[in-house]
């Protein structure tokens, strides 16, 4: 023990130092971190929602809405199954949320058409990644009624698969708008939390996040006058949307042209000509084609872009747009065509989502968290000097020394990883300190207890140390499981507490282990004492 290879010097003075680099500007006023050199880090711990301040929603998907756009898409592979050659004659096709019916002319084709319509469905996927049954169950009547459902293990992954999707699609919603480190969690079967930290507007937050975003771009259906349309003669296929861009309604085809599942990038941007605000996008390869094929096929006609089932905008189509890029115009703010391209970035929402909750969070009240946060860890600190001072005389000063590295190393470590710092956090962190001394407090007890055997010093010191590792290691790695099962099963304040855990004992281990054996080591090379000071 005491004779201390080179390699672990380095290592603990390197450490040491790019720790304080890193922990460094979460110290500093932000001028301070704005003047640092570029080569310098300057980014402090993030903050979390209970003392930074920030915006915290509830909401709940609305994954009724999955199932029955299932079903009705089920319906109109039913209406293509049907229209099949030879094309069986049916009536009255349609879909409600819990089924999709269509009637036969003629009652006797009923077997075929069963045939036809029990291979439009889907295999419902089980969790170990293995195909099951079918998605739907085929009933039907002699009168040639056929009745379509979903089995309850299918409706149960759809809402399952909303919420997760959910979770994603409002993760880089918020991504994009440079909130740091939010928390994304399920809460129940169909709940989400969300808590963005530095968001002081939730009405925006809450406009960004629950918007569906569904982009669709479908053709204008001038078959009919539109005052026709209004009055109820709406052709098949066709439906009235209203117009959000120049008011009233405007009648569309229901058939996409296509979505925004194709686009690939949008971007806020300004008409070179008016010097409004647009948004502009582009598509990826297999939709840029679809979008040129449309507009070669239908040029000096108009096309809708389609936002959550409002027309944003319906303009001519002048010529082929053959590029697979465009621009969407209309009454936009240089705010809102931002948001827009943003919504459209970050991808539609599977489902709806339902504001249950929704409240902030003040920065007043986070800084007076810090405030006790840090009156608590000064007063742990003082009384544990105080304690190790009288209890150990020189070695716990050594203690406190390597109590110090700890510090540094977790506010670095945090710093490295990102890592966001709660009021539970704060806890852990205190309590870490504690633990980095307990450890010490093992070594010296096993230390004092060989001299008092009468071992010589470094005897003494060799082998307390050797006995004290092994219980050091394993009361560490315990704790580490723990915080580990906190982190997975956590969620929120708890994940918080688990992942500030985790680093103070990972870096008290590492002081305990290495800092104290050297500074020990070097302070009998130096002074080769024939008494323990413990």
């Amino acid at each position: 023990m005491l004779n201390i290879a080179r390699w672990r010097i380095i290592l603990v003075v390197v450490s040491v130092l790019v720790g304080g680099l890193f922990a460094a500007p979460s110290f500093m006023p932000q001028a301070w971190r704005d003047a640092l050199p570029a080569f310098m880090p300057n980014k402090g711990i993030n903050l979390g929602l209970d003392l930074q301040g920030g915006s915290h929603l509830l909401f709940e998907v609305e994954s009724q809405a999955v199932v029955t756009s299932r079903l009705e898409k089920v319906s109109d592979d039913m209406v293509r199954a049907l229209n099949e050659a030879p094309r069986l004659a049916f009536l009255g096709a349609g879909s409600s949320n819990e089924t999709a019916t269509v009637k036969l002319v003629d009652p006797a084709q009923l077997p075929d058409a069963l045939k036809r319509i029990e291979a439009i469905g889907q295999p419902v996927t089980s969790s170990i990644g293995q195909a099951a049954a079918k998605d739907i169950t085929v009933a039907s009547t002699p009168d040639g009624t056929i009745t379509v459902r979903l089995v309850d293990q299918a409706v149960a992954q759809l809402r399952s698969n909303a919420v997760q999707q959910s979770i994603e699609v409002i993760r880089r919603r918020i991504d994009e708008t440079g909130t740091k480190e939010p928390s994304i969690t399920r809460q129940g079967i169909d709940r989400i939390v969300v808590q963005a930290p530095g968001e002081s507007d939730p009405e925006r937050l809450k406009a960004l996040i629950g918007q569906t975003a569904k982009l669709t771009f479908q053709m204008v259906d001038d078959s009919v006058p539109l005052e026709e349309a209004v009055a109820g003669r709406i052709p098949p296929g066709a439906v009235l949307l209203p117009n959000a861009d120049q008011g009233g309604v405007l009648l569309v085809r229901k058939r996409a042209l296509v979505d925004g599942e194709s686009l690939v990038d949008a971007q806020a941007s300004f008409n070179q000509q008016t010097g409004e605000p647009v948004v502009t996008f582009r598509f990826d390869g297999a939709g840029g084609r679809a979008f040129g094929r449309a507009t070669v096929d239908n040029v000096g006609k108009r096309f809708a872009i389609i936002l959550d089932n409002k027309i944003i905008s319906a303009p001519s189509i002048n010529e082929p747009i053959l590029g697979g890029s465009g621009q969407i115009s209309g009454s936009f703010t240089v705010e809102s065509a931002n948001d827009l391209a943003l919504l459209l970035r970050a991808g539609a929402l599977p489902a709806p989502l339902k504001v249950l909750e929704q409240r902030t969070v003040g920065p007043e009240l986070g800084q007076d968290s810090i405030n006790a946060g840090a009156t608590a860890g000064v007063l742990a600190v003082i009384l544990i000097m105080a304690f190790m001072a009288l209890a150990y005389g020189f070695f716990g000063w050594i203690a406190l020394i390597a109590l110090a590295c700890n510090v540094i190393l977790m506010f670095g470590a945090m710093s490295i990883v990102g890592a966001t710092l709660t009021l539970p956090g704060i806890a852990g962190f205190i309590l870490t300190i504690g633990m980095a001394v307990d450890a010490n407090v093992l070594l010296y007890e096993r230390m004092r207890e060989e001299y008092a055997a009468g071992r010589s010093v470094p005897m003494a010191i060799d082998a307390g140390f050797n006995r004290a590792v092994m219980t050091i290691m394993d009361a560490n790695i315990t704790t580490i499981l723990a915080a580990l099962i906190l982190f997975i099963f956590g969620a929120g304040p708890v994940r918080g507490f688990a992942w500030t855990l985790s680093i103070g004992v990972v870096t008290s281990v590492f002081t305990a282990v290495l800092v104290t054996q050297i500074l020990i080591a070097w302070w009998y090379w130096a002074r080769k004492p024939k008494k323990m000071p413990i």
